[in-house]
């Protein structure tokens, strides 16, 4: 528990300061050069926590988002927000935008300043809350939706916003190898329904681990 709180810290400080200079370098522009370059710069330098997505896992959500074109997206588990950066820069690439939901104050409150950071407030919106009370409340339809929090939960995500995910609408469940037993029952909800196609891959060598990739027909 000490070096997670330590990771948060070390995020939260890690972002203040480099907002600070790329205020002074950047200014507001964007998709320049020097913003492209500065954001891989950061992203490549950020301290992650265990918990965090992998890199080759959170460069596999953005090839998703801006490969299927998706404009609303949904996250369920932001952490600190290693990988709601890179969606957040796949749905600005789109014209689209993420919502991300986590129960912790204090990852809230390093994701925000991370998302700051990266200039990408426009399209990333960070909630504080429990996922299962505030799925429900979101409004309007989604076409992207990754599920990275309780793993025993996963289905009651998905329940809480299938309604909400149009046709050819993209979901993504993490740690569907190493934590398959926990959600059992999401995976054969899944398999079982035949307006869903399913696949699992793995993008990280850093992980023993792989996440679903489930694509909505109709």
């Amino acid at each position: 528990m000490t070096s997670l709180r330590r990771g948060i810290t070390g995020a939260l400080l890690t972002g203040w300061v480099v907002s600070l200079s790329w205020a002074v370098a950047f200014g507001d522009g964007k998709d320049s050069q020097e913003l492209r370059k500065f954001r891989e710069d950061f992203i490549r330098s950020f301290h992650r926590i265990a918990i965090n997505t992998t890199p080759g896992d959170a460069r596999l959500l953005r090839i998703l988002i801006e490969s299927s074109g998706a404009k609303r997206g949904v996250e369920v588990g932001t952490a600190t927000g290693y990988g709601a950066l890179h969606m957040g820069w796949g749905f600005e690439r789109t014209g689209g935008h993420l919502i991300t939901i986590d129960i912790d104050p204090k990852m809230v409150e390093a994701a925000r300043e991370n998302i700051k950071t990266m200039r990408l407030e426009d399209s990333v919106t960070v909630v504080q809350g429990d996922a299962l009370k505030v799925l429900p409340k979101l409004e309007g339809q989604f076409d992207f939706l990754f599920l990275d929090a309780v793993k025993r939960d996963y289905l009651r995500y998905f329940k809480a916003i299938e309604p909400k995910l149009v046709p050819g609408a993209v979901i993504v469940a993490d740690n569907v190898i190493r934590f398959r037993n926990q959600m059992l029952d999401f995976l054969q909800t899944i398999e079982d329904d035949p307006n869903y196609l399913m696949v699992v891959v793995r993008a990280s060598e850093l992980k023993r681990d792989g996440m679903a990739v489930i694509y909505k027909l109709k």
